[in-house]
């Protein structure tokens, strides 16, 4: 099962990388601002280095940056 949990993971790297190559950073961005955890941003940032297309995009190094920090962030609790 956790096999299955990392193809996923790295699936979704996989088709981000694909929208921006395919020059569609606008939604590239929109999945960016829905990722799953932390880890697929982690993941993302991963393959574009390994691209090297680090730097290319700076909104969508920006949007990286700022929804991995937010993913990894601790949760306030609410009270029920």
């Amino acid at each position: 099962m956790a096999d299955n949990a990392s193809m996923r993971k790295n699936d979704w790297a996989q088709r981000v990388m694909a929208l921006l190559q395919g020059g569609n950073a606008s939604a590239a961005l929109a999945q960016i601002k829905v990722a799953p955890d932390p880890k697929d941003l982690a993941a993302l940032r991963k393959t574009m280095a390994a691209a090297g297309l680090v730097g290319r995009w700076p909104l969508v190094d920006a949007a990286i940056e700022d929804n991995y920090a937010l993913l990894s962030a601790p949760r306030l609790h609410r009270a029920p």
